[in-house]
């Protein structure tokens, strides 16, 4: 029994920093050894997420960030190393997913961008990069996301119960595990987890998000605005589909608002029941035999959207991911240190039922240390 040690990094749709975790393997066992979280500068923060938006001079702001947050994916593996005693030659590799800054899975020629050069990384902390995990799937034909689902069937599969796991980030994506092989497996996003939220509250309350969505609790839902917003074509689409906050943004909400004169505080309200709503709606009507889901992702420090979701849920049972030895905050970051570990093993990482592509792909590219 060989033990390996990978490091996962990864920094999702909500911009709001880089999650790192380095995690042991064991054949088919994995122990979290250790995690750290470091916060984007609010000024680097804002510059991501108006590179997310088309806009001028892209190619020269897309140039400085992808250089300067490879710079910052390499602080914070070589702070982790430190902070657990770590020397990166005990590494085998890094998976890092990367910064998104568009994402367009449709159209005539599909494509998918995400920042954090893996040379620097590779570079500045001497240890091998396996990165820019979507592109293969999608040169499949696929839409290059979600990939975690694969991560969670080999986790968190039960052959006893049909389980979903709801990861609410910016965005929100659910993985349906039934009981039986990984082929049934079903993935897609079902529109927006927290970035509508966080993007009201900041405009509004001049703070990132919503503290445990007590705002939003204190509002009322606005039923026609809920309505229109409910009516949008992306939640009508069938699966596979993938989408991001380059979509599901304010301008997109500005659009349905209009010229009304909606108290802000019932916007909110709504954004959440939207959020809440639309995830409950893709679980029943795509996931049958459910009996519990699993949630995990920023999202779960929302007890109004939590406690929305359990309502909505019923006789479906709502558990964090810690109750099966997974931090929810930790997932995302192990994923991509399974999935780097995947790479290196020259195993497949996707799962076509959930992206669509042709078939199954090892996903990413090898940076080698160079040492």
């Amino acid at each position: 029994m060989a033990s390996m040690l990978y490091i996962g990094l990864m920094s999702g749709t909500s911009m709001d920093g880089i999650d790192a975790a380095l995690v042991e393997f064991i054949d088919d066992q994995q122990t979290l050894i250790g995690y750290t979280s470091i916060p984007w500068p609010t000024e680097l923060a804002e510059r991501l997420r108006a590179l997310s938006i088309p806009g001028d001079n892209e190619i020269e702001r897309l140039g400085h960030l992808d250089a300067e947050v490879g710079n910052h994916f390499a602080a914070g593996t070589l702070d982790l190393l430190h902070k657990f005693g770590i020397e990166p030659a005990e590494v085998m590799a890094i998976g890092s997913h990367g910064q998104t800054v568009r994402h367009r899975p449709t159209g005539l020629l599909p494509f998918t961008l995400q920042i954090g050069d893996p040379n620097r990384l590779a570079e500045q902390t001497g240890i091998t990069v396996v990165a820019d995990f979507r592109r293969r799937d999608m040169a499949a034909g696929g839409q290059g996301a979600p990939l975690v689902p694969a991560y969670h069937a080999s986790f968190l599969s039960s052959r006893n119960e049909g389980r979903v796991v709801l990861n609410i980030g910016g965005i929100a994506n659910i993985t349906h595990l039934p009981t039986e092989d990984k082929s049934c497996v079903v993935g897609f996003d079902t529109g927006p987890g927290n970035t509508l939220l966080d993007g009201w509250a900041t405009r509004h309350l001049g703070r990132p998000y919503d503290k445990d969505g007590d705002w939003a609790a204190g509002g009322q839902v606005i039923p026609e605005l809920l309505h229109r917003l409910r009516d949008d074509t992306y939640f009508q689409l069938a699966y596979p589909k993938s989408t991001g906050p380059e979509y599901f943004n304010l301008a997109w909400l500005d659009h349905y608002l209009g010229r009304s004169d909606y108290s802000p505080q019932d916007v909110q309200a709504t954004l959440s029941q939207l959020t809440a709503g639309s995830i409950v709606e893709a679980i029943r009507r795509h996931c049958p035999g459910c009996s519990r889901v699993i949630i995990c992702g920023g999202g779960v420090h929302n007890r109004e959207l939590v406690k929305q979701l359990t309502q909505a849920l019923g006789d479906i049972a709502l558990q964090s991911s810690s109750a099966y030895g997974i931090d929810p905050d930790h997932m995302e970051a192990m994923a991509f240190a399974w999935l780097a570990r995947q790479t290196m093993k020259g195993l497949c990482g996707n799962l076509p039922a959930v992206t669509g592509a042709a078939h199954e792909v090892i996903l990413g590219g090898i940076y080698p240390s160079g040492s």
